[in-house]
């Protein structure tokens, strides 16, 4: 995907401008435009950035579609950063995906800068209903690349969405944008009747030839544009769709655009745009699987193939630069010793005591294989238990009482999370951890999976850990899978963290010596006994923090100046 700036957000489509340098005094050099996207890209952004679909807006708009809102969600005022929040760039207007999934919109603001269509928070902000809720629980991850997984597609931290289409129905007519369980119908005719109404004389419209969308969902019309034209696929005519099918024609519009945000490829599909990338290339070595070759195996190939190679050649300054991120295009020694120390697994299935001893083992490739650095799958790295022993106390997770499977969903409103078909729920195990609410916290996907009223990823789901479990569990039973679900979360893509940070999913670390930091401590807590739902990840990893700084320099090589 190449970035498309529009007016709305910050810059005119057509004479693309790009900022040399970060930062408001710089220079701007003048850049050739990319081809168009296809239509349903093109359009889906438009639906990405569209700011009519949230509760406030249908509340506050008095019935009609295409009003100007007197006074914009206050939500929307400021966009929240872990310093000073910045000023909102849909200040004025109410909700929309774009809010918290950001890209170039505070490029010029100070203290802001890219992103990767992510947010700046540590847990990212919502619309205010008066039940308690102005965060969310988790921050948004970012979208590039999102959607990518060579197997099973799970979409969130805990693996709630099955599919992009199932992801953006949920948001566009969930909590993050206004909207409570009980008002999921009244959702859905919002949403059409936005797209139905709409006039095409909106701003936003306006990078669209100002055309409707109900013509632009057509795709019949001659005066639509050719590049703008949907394919058949994507057309449906929303005068007598019903308000479902409406919806579910916008879902797959923004889920096309999304599956088009994709970090920079060569014409053979291989990634190019990192000083990592450009090293491989350097050295020949290759740059993903071969076909049919597991995306595990391929790393474990390059391990090997970086271990003979003599003398590898280096990436410097003079091979390339970088607009959008303060380091240097390099890919030296120490950024060669990290990746090493980040591929490099242990003799056996357990450390030996030299191994422990010594350092430089991440076994970080068994759930960050290259070349998408992500397994796309589920692993307790511990973050739970320490946000809630920070707050309450040293071993007070551990201790926590968490429900087994059946007594969970026998008492699903004490239990489990509100939604449509548990509105009762309390949510108190997918909850902002506090002092004064002992016993809430975030359990990650243990929230999902089982859980009788999130039914459509729970066949995949289920298959997904009886295998990652494999051995740990005797059957592949609900009950027996559950306990293995504490804690754990989505692992994130490592491409370009420079633009992703606050890291985890409830952004408590600031920088990646920090993340590494935390890994260091909790392997150590995983191999002495110390943590609830150890990974098997961490007991074979021996790191000593004289490795953070290698692997910081590579994971630094990752990021890429995203367009």
């Amino acid at each position: 995907m190449r970035l498309r700036f529009f007016k709305y957000p910050l810059l005119m489509t057509f004479g693309l401008t790009l900022l040399a340098c970060i930062g408001p005094a710089e220079t701007i050099q003048v850049v050739t435009p990319p081809p168009e996207d296809p239509a349903e890209v093109m359009i889906g952004e438009r639906l990405f950035l569209e700011t009519r679909f949230s509760q406030f807006f249908a509340i506050h708009s008095g019935g009609n579609p295409n009003s100007e809102l007197s006074l914009g969600d206050p939500i929307m005022s400021l966009t929240q950063t872990t310093q000073t929040a910045l000023p909102g760039p849909f200040a004025g207007k109410s909700m929309n995906c774009a809010a918290c999934h950001l890209v170039d919109q505070q490029l010029e603001v100070f203290g802001g800068g890219m992103r990767s269509y992510n947010d700046f928070a540590r847990r990212s902000p919502i619309p205010d209903r008066g039940d308690g809720k102005t965060l969310t629980p988790r921050n948004s991850p970012p979208l590039v690349n999102s959607t990518q997984a060579p197997g099973s597609l799970f979409l969130h931290f805990d693996g709630e969405f099955a599919s992009i289409e199932d992801l953006v129905r949920g948001t566009l007519t969930g909590r993050n944008f206004g909207w409570l369980p009980p008002e999921q119908l009244g959702a859905v005719s919002h949403i059409a009747k936005v797209v139905r109404e709409d006039d095409g004389r909106s701003e936003l419209a306006g990078e669209f030839e100002f055309i409707p969308y109900k013509t632009l969902l057509l795709g019949t019309f001659q005066e639509i544009p050719e590049a703008l034209r949907l394919p058949e696929e994507f057309r449906i005519d929303v005068t007598t769709a019903t308000n479902d099918a409406v919806l579910q024609a916008v879902s797959r519009l923004i889920g096309a655009y999304v599956n088009n945000l994709i970090f920079t490829q060569d014409e053979a599909g291989e990634f190019n745009a990192s000083p990592y990338d450009r090293f491989l290339a350097k050295n020949n070595l290759p740059r993903k699987p071969a076909e049919g070759e597991s995306h595990l195996n391929y790393t474990r190939r390059l391990r090997q193939m970086l271990d003979q190679l003599s003398p590898p050649l280096f990436i410097n300054n003079s091979e390339g630069t970088f607009r959008f991120h303060f380091q240097n295009f390099t890919f030296g020694p120490l950024e060669l010793e990290g990746l090493k120390t980040f591929l490099r697994e242990p003799a056996a299935s357990t450390l030996s005591i030299e191994e422990r001893n010594s350092g430089h083992i991440g076994n970080c490739l068994a759930c960050h294989a290259a070349p998408l650095f992500s397994d796309f799958r589920f692993h307790n790295t511990g973050v739970t238990q320490a946000e809630y022993d920070k707050i309450h106390g040293e071993n007070n997770f551990q201790n926590l009482f968490i429900p087994d499977f059946f007594t969970r969903n026998d008492n699903a409103s004490l239990y489990l999370t509100a939604n449509a078909q548990n509105p009762a729920g309390s949510g108190m195990f997918l909850d902002i951890p506090d002092l004064s609410k002992p016993g809430h916290t975030d359990l990650g996907m243990w929230n999902v999976f089982g859980n009788p009223f999130i039914p459509t990823p729970q066949s995949a789901l289920q298959n997904l850990l009886c295998e990652q479990l494999d051995s740990l569990v005797s059957s592949c039973a609900p009950e027996q899978i559950l306990p293995f679900t504490i804690g754990m979360f989505k692992t994130p893509n490592l491409r370009d963290s420079g633009h992703s940070a606050p890291y985890m999913h409830e952004g408590s670390f600031d920088t990646l010596d920090q993340v590494i930091q935390h890994y260091i401590d909790f392997s150590e807590h995983a191999q002495a006994g110390l943590m609830r739902n150890p990974p098997r990840e961490f007991l074979q990893m021996s790191l000593k923090p004289e490795d953070i700084s290698a692997l910081v320099s590579f994971l630094k090589a990752l990021n890429e100046d995203y367009e």
